[in-house]
């Protein structure tokens, strides 16, 4: 072989390492975060000791690792929220939403940790740095009761908020699973048709019945309409519009009502009368002000709500949107935060979960109170809260009552055209002093004040005395 035929085979050589070289660079410092990031990635099951843990805010653990295993000790009470992590089928609920941060930084993308690996292995010193920890807000003993009390139907979904900080306090959902035993279950909750992967909580959609008449009744003070001492007269239990008749449940001619007395009773007929009075324009206004149907900025993705344009409303369809039937679909977030904006003197806070990304080494990302929006104003926020107490103490709600306590709610029995109607009711207390939000939503039970104001009311016991720790 001659000299030529060398060099040209030792430039090859070379152009071929630096190919090589080049490729492996570019996996190791571009690709690896997207290739970090797929599920059946075998890296995340060698390293899944090292995974962060997410722990509650007490301390107490919701996630962690432990002998090469991820371990949930609330187990179904906790897993919409949580998630799950599997080599096998990826991530949800919090342990998605946090990967990356939970993840240890070989795992993770992070190309200066993907440098020092490499260094790391040259030295024949093997990479230790897990994981975050991920702080939430959740309060076990509140998250345990509210799942524990809606696990007696088979399909609902609660969430529990500080109104003064939109700090979620508990999530839950049913159907649910054990996130222990995920990889063994999961092709079976897959074909379910009860959907028990659905976190029903923040992605279901329902009609809110009468809860919705808290957004008609701010927008009917603040329009300057009406008042508390505002009276309507209904004889007959129901409404035409047009061609069109609307009803009272049971189609209760509810008579002489202050506007105190129709929300109580949750008269359908008045609130008809009401929307059509201040008009779509407003009643609209008032929805966009409250962030319904636009995107719920959360640190979980949610969905949000549907509301129908309104050039395709006609008169007959907006008075049934005043008692929250028609073509509305919201979720029990968004109604918790509905909630919150009154209990928290017309300012909506911005929901959080997360309230700390712990570091290994120190550094901490927080997270806190912030505010969504100001849907209406303090005196607005004072008069429905008024409405609403007067629901529990003598209307729709009585049995959300709680002995020394002033509980505020509203019942919603939201038809549709899939079964039975969902029981719904959300509440706050202590009315004059509101420290927690409670929204309750029961697939296809019936009444709000039959099913779903029991369990606000439980719901709310444990989270006020949880607050008094």
């Amino acid at each position: 072989m001659t000299n030529t035929a060398i060099g040209r085979l030792r430039l090859a050589l070379i152009a071929l390492f630096l190919v090589l070289g080049g490729r492996q660079l570019w996996l190791q410092l571009v690709a690896a975060p997207t290739i970090a990031a797929r599920p059946g990635n075998p890296r995340n099951a060698m390293l899944g000791s090292l995974r962060g843990s997410i722990v509650a805010a007490d301390g107490s653990i919701l996630a962690a690792s432990s002998e090469g295993r991820r371990i949930y000790p609330l187990g179904p009470a906790a897993a919409h929220l949580v998630g799950y992590a599997s080599v096998r089928y990826g991530t949800s609920g919090l342990e998605a939403a946090y990967d990356r941060a939970l993840s240890p930084p070989a795992a993770s993308g992070d190309p200066v940790a993907q440098v020092q690996e490499i260094v790391h292995a040259l030295e024949g010193k093997p990479l230790r740095q897990g994981g975050a920890e991920i702080v939430t807000t959740i309060v076990p003993a509140i998250q345990e009761r509210l799942y524990h009390d809606l696990s007696a139907w088979p399909r609902a979904a609660g969430v529990v908020l500080d109104p003064r900080t939109g700090a979620v306090l508990a999530m839950a959902s049913v159907p649910s699973f054990d996130p222990n035993r995920l990889d063994a279950v999961f092709p079976r909750l897959l074909d379910d048709p009860q959907s028990p992967l659905l976190n029903r909580a923040i992605d279901g959609l329902y009609p809110p019945g009468s809860t919705f008449k808290m957004v008609t009744a701010s927008a009917a003070l603040e329009s300057g309409l009406y008042d508390l001492d505002s009276r309507f007269y209904d004889p007959t239990g129901y409404i035409r519009i047009g061609s069109v008749r609307l009803y009272n449940d049971d189609r209760e001619a509810t008579g002489t009502q202050t506007l105190v007395g129709a929300f109580a009773l949750s008269v359908n007929v008045d609130f008809a009368r009401i929307v059509l009075t201040i008009g779509k324009d407003e009643f609209y206004r008032y929805i966009r002000r409250f962030g319904i149907g636009a995107p719920l900025d959360f640190q979980l993705p949610a969905a949000r709500a549907r509301v129908p344009p309104p050039q395709d409303v006609t008169p007959g369809e907006l008075a049934q949107m005043a008692f929250g039937q028609g073509a509305l679909a919201v979720s029990p977030l968004q109604m918790a935060l509905v909630a919150a904006a009154i209990a928290n003197g017309g300012v909506e806070p911005r929901p959080y979960v997360v309230r700390a990304v712990v570091r290994p080494g120190g550094m901490t990302s927080t997270f806190g109170p912030s505010v969504l929006a100001t849907p209406i104003s303090a005196d607005t926020a004072a008069e429905v809260t008024k409405l609403m107490v007067a629901v529990v103490q003598r209307g729709t709600g009585t049995p959300a009552q709680i002995p020394s306590v002033l509980v505020a709610g509203k019942t919603g029995t939201a038809t549709n055209p899939f079964g039975p109607p969902h029981s719904w009711f959300v509440c706050f207390a202590p009315a004059d002093a509101p420290r927690a939000v409670v929204a309750i939503l029961v697939e296809n039970a019936g009444y709000g004040a039959s099913v779903a104001a029991p369990i606000a009311r439980d719901v709310l016991q444990v989270a006020l005395a949880s607050g008094k720790r």
